[in-house]
Parts: C-alpha cells; structure tokens; sequence
C-alpha cells in the first residue's frame, strides 16, 4: 500500500458496532443532553420553580420524579453536577451531532475526538458514581442508578477500544 493511501470505509451496514453507537449517540443528543440536562440548567431549584416553555412539562416531571425516587443528586444539583451538565451540553452535545454524521460516513478524523469524548465521560461518570454510592446524596436505589448509567460506562469503553485499535477504524481488513 503507497503512503498516505487511507483504505475506504466499510458501508455502516457492515458495521453494527458503529450502529448501536450511532443510537446511543443520538439518544445522548435528542434526550439526555438537550432535554434532561436542559431542564437542570434551566431550573436551579427543583423545589421551587415555575415551568419553562421547554423541555415540556411531562420531561420535567419525569427527571423530578426519577431525582426523587432514585437520585438525590440530580434534585440537589451542586456546584460539582451542574459543572458536568455544562460539560454535557457545551461539549457533548455538540460532539453527538459530529460524531453521527462521521460514524455514519465512516471519517477518520472522528477517532482522537471519540477517544477524548469516552475519557472525560468515563471520568464524569465514574465521580457521579461515587457520589450515588458514598457521597452526600447517596441513591435508595443503588443497583437500579448503576444500571441506569451502565450505557455511559459500557459505550464510552466500546469506543475508547474500537477507535485505539487503528487509524483506520471504520476501514474493513486490508489484503497484502
């Protein structure tokens, strides 16, 4: 193979890993960061507050309601929280919607961004983690937050293995 020749991308079909980041990507851009993260932004105190035009009001009532049956933290919102919400929106959500359109079309250039995304999210969910766990807003319901959360664990070290494994992630095998 000459230098500087990159191999072509496998068509997304043929790449189902890619597909079920492809989902879980969008999910994180069209719900968790730009409704339910949006709602803690948007309302400081979720005691005390009047309803804002968006998120509608039935996604307001459900992280209120999810914060008060399983994490304390998400009602509490300290300092500490709201820093990784605005980390989710300024800088994930954005990437999200890059990330979509390059695991989709199979561009390389996605791979050191993909690998500082699931670094900072492996590291954002590891201390919100320990919060739940022994902080001061322990979840009542410790397995059902683990599992709740186990998608920003499991996906950011899918894509921290696939896109470390070669330059050329979205290219399929090379014959010599």
């Amino acid at each position: 193979m000459q230098k500087n020749v990159q191999p072509l991308s496998l068509p997304l079909s043929k790449r189902p890993v890619d597909i079920a980041i492809i989902i879980f990507f969008a999910i994180n851009l069209f719900f968790i960061t730009y409704v339910v993260d949006i709602e803690q932004l948007i309302i400081t105190n979720a005691d005390d507050f009047t309803y804002p035009l968006f998120p509608p009001k039935i996604f307001v009532d459900l992280v209120h309601w999810y914060g008060r049956t399983f994490d304390p933290v998400l009602i509490a919102r300290p300092a500490w929280w709201r820093a990784t919400i605005w980390i989710d929106s300024l800088f994930f959500g954005p990437f999200y919607a890059i990330a979509i359109y390059a695991y989709t079309t199979g561009k390389n250039w996605i791979r050191l961004i993909s690998i500082v995304w699931a670094s900072v999210m492996l590291t954002n969910v590891t201390i919100i983690l320990f919060e739940e766990t022994v902080g001061e807003y322990p979840s009542p319901e410790l397995m059902r937050v683990y599992l709740a959360n186990l998608g920003w664990i499991v996906f950011p070290l899918i894509v921290m293995i696939r896109m470390w494994r070669s330059p050329f992630p979205f290219a399929g095998k090379i014959n010599s």
